[in-house]
């Protein structure tokens, strides 16, 4: 699997060379670019419209409907794209660029022996790989190890130095003393060895880390409310509820919304309680615990694919051929708890554990579980976006909105797998993908 990686890679050095500049353009960010696929698929309902269209001017959605309603002044650039359906620039809302698939190298190698330098890199061209596959939003919840590097990726994505899709980052996260790996079991106690993320003990100390974070750039503040800490490896909570409850309250004070990893039932009830605004797995949730997050209005992103893809590499699981595992099956139960109770369901996979590019496997994964092929499309664009707070910016096809586009062949509307190869992609108004330049 690691030569797919290479390809990656020489993408992106082929990006450096051609384009000269700073970014890989088949029509220019700025006036007027009228797209005509077969459908349009806004996500302000659930079916497509067949003979629309939409048209862009100066990186903003200007039009979008039937083709023969839309006036498109002269000189404007006409690109079509038959046999496809556009929508709204796909969002995953837990992603980690840090990343790459635990078959290639193991979580602990890939903190402790890549460089924070070579996974930068590595980060790029994740980025790349997103982006080509029509997803143009991420939410990056955690550098696992490389410190602030995000802020740098981010930032190097908004200057047009390389492409990538658009970054809401949580830089280091948060977790408690001795909790997370690498250390400190299985090393030897002697050994300073780097973090996953950034530890904290007490109020003061995780006030610290939020503002530490929140300051360095973090868009958003992800803490760990639970881990495998109990004494038999099981999934313990570990930040106390008043811990927890400073972060949240110190990243809202500042604007910030925060996330929790929680897989435990009481770790995702303390961190609702303490006032989070995701929670992020929710495996061993009950029905109860669901109901007070439909409650309190918190997101859930379920990562199903996460799970699949562990159990790909480590219990020899085949998809369409083997049973689901046991750990499947309890992810499966929590999405379809939480789908049956009208919990705010985000589109938010885990990629990283899995390879970038394929994150449309985890609306797949949701369709598997229990959605509608429009539900999980609605997962990754205007839900998502309202879980980002940037619905009045991304996550719809309509006037005024950013033109955050991607056309896939076929109708993911009613085939949700055909969401797996995108024939065009356009950031901002800039044109990253068509079917004449798919590499």
């Amino acid at each position: 699997m690691r030569w797919n990686r290479w390809k990656v890679w020489g993408g992106v050095l082929a990006t450096v060379l051609m384009a000269g500049s700073s970014t890989v353009t088949a029509a220019a960010a700025k006036g007027d670019v009228l797209l005509v696929p077969d459908r349009v698929w806004t996500a302000e309902g659930d079916a497509a419209h067949a003979g629309w269209a939409v048209l862009v001017h100066d990186g903003v959605i200007s039009a979008v409907g039937p083709l023969s309603s839309i006036n498109a002044p002269a000189g404007a650039q006409r690109i079509a794209l038959p046999g496809t359906t556009l929508t709204p620039g796909l969002i995953d809302l837990h992603s980690h660029v840090f990343l790459h698939p635990y078959n290639e190298t193991l979580w602990n190698d890939q903190v402790l022996k890549e460089p924070q330098d070579y996974r930068t890199l590595e980060a790029a061209a994740h980025a790349r790989a997103t982006l080509m596959a029509g997803f143009t939003t991420l939410r990056d919840l955690g550098t696992e190890g490389a410190g602030f590097a995000d802020v740098s990726v981010k930032r190097a994505i908004d200057e047009g130095m390389i492409p990538g899709p658009r970054l809401f980052i949580a830089t280091r996260a948060i977790v408690a003393t001795a909790s997370y790996g690498p250390g400190p079991r299985g090393f030897r106690p002697d050994i300073d060895l780097p973090g996953g993320a950034q530890e904290v003990s007490g109020v003061d100390e995780a006030i610290r880390a939020t503002r530490e974070q929140a300051g360095h750039g973090a868009d958003w503040i992800k803490l760990y409310a639970d881990y495998r800490v109990g004494t038999d490896g099981s999934t313990q909570p570990t930040l106390s509820l008043a811990e927890m409850k400073a972060i949240v309250d110190t990243a809202h004070l500042s604007g910030r919304p925060v996330a929790a990893h929680a897989s435990s039932d009481e770790g995702v009830h303390l961190a609702v309680e303490a006032g989070v605004d995701s929670i992020e797995h929710g495996y061993g949730a009950s029905e109860s615990t669901f109901k007070l997050m439909k409650q309190r209005g918190v997101a859930y992103e379920p990562t199903l694919t996460a799970v699949e893809a562990t159990a790909q590499y480590f219990e020899h699981y085949v998809p369409g051929q083997s049973e689901p595992t046991a750990r499947m099956r309890e992810a499966e139960r929590a999405f379809r708890t939480a789908l049956k109770l009208g919990v705010t369901i985000g589109n938010g996979s885990d990629v990283g554990v899995f390879t970038h590019g394929d994150n449309w496997r985890e609306p797949a994964n949701m369709v598997r579980d229990g959605m509608s092929a429009p539900q999980a499309l609605h997962a990754a664009t205007d839900v998502a976006a309202r879980i980002l707070r940037q619905q009045d910016k991304l996550g719809r096809i309509a006037p005024g909105l950013r033109a955050d586009l991607a056309a896939f062949t076929g109708d993911p509307s009613t085939h949700i797998d055909d969401l797996k190869q995108a024939a065009f992609v356009m950031k901002d108004g800039t044109v990253y993908r068509t079917p004449q330049n798919t590499p």
